[in-house]
C-alpha cells in the first residue's frame, strides 16, 4: 500500500466556464513544473466527491474561481480549519453543493482534514466557452508560486 502524499493540491473549476477555470489552469501549470511531495488533481467542483478525497490527506489545498464584487484576479487566502468562508464569498459551480457547502459539512461531521487552504481567485468572465479574463490570466503565475510555497510549507499570507 503506498502512503499519502504530502499535501493533496485540488484544482476545482470547468475549463468551459471562462475564470471557472482557474483551479484547473493552475494545477496544468503545477504539472508542467513538478511539485514534488505533493499529488495534483482536477475536479469538475462536486462537493461530495471533495469530502471523499479529502481522506487521502492531511494537508489539502485546493484553488478555485469566486465572486464577491473584489477586483478581478484578486487571490484570496483562507486557513479553512482556523475560520469559516466569508459569506459574501461565492465560489463558482455548476454543482448545486459545492466547496463552500463540502466545507461545511466536513467541518459539522467533524470530517475535515487537519489542514485545508483555500486560494480562491476573483473571476470576472464565467461565460460559457470563454477563456480566462486577462486579469484572471495575470494572476496565474503568481497564484501557481503562492501554491508551490504553501506545498513547501513556505506559505505567503
Amino acid at each position: 500500500m503506498s502512503s499519502p502524499p504530502d499535501v493533496l493540491v485540488i484544482g476545482v473549476g470547468n475549463t468551459l466556464r471562462g475564470d471557472d477555470g482557474v483551479g484547473l489552469a493552475v494545477i496544468a501549470a503545477l504539472e508542467a513544473r513538478g511539485l514534488p511531495g505533493a499529488q495534483l488533481m482536477s475536479c469538475q467542483g462536486d462537493g461530495l466527491q471533495l469530502i471523499e478525497t479529502w481522506k487521502r490527506a492531511d494537508r489539502i489545498i485546493l484553488i478555485d474561481a469566486v465572486t464577491s464584487g473584489g477586483k478581478a484576479g484578486m487571490v484570496y487566502r483562507f486557513d479553512a480549519i482556523a475560520q469559516a468562508l466569508p459569506a459574501d464569498l461565492s465560489f463558482s459551480s455548476t454543482h448545486a453543493f459545492g466547496v463552500v457547502e463540502a466545507i461545511e459539512l466536513a467541518r459539522a461531521l467533524d470530517q475535515l482534514p487537519p489542514h485545508i487552504v483555500i486560494y480562491a481567485v476573483e473571476g470576472k468572465n464565467f461565460a460559457i466557452d470563454a477563456r480566462l479574463s486577462p486579469e484572471v490570466e495575470r494572476a496565474l503565475d503568481d497564484l501557481v508560486e503562492r501554491v508551490a510555497r504553501e506545498v513547501a510549507g513556505n506559505p505567503v499570507v
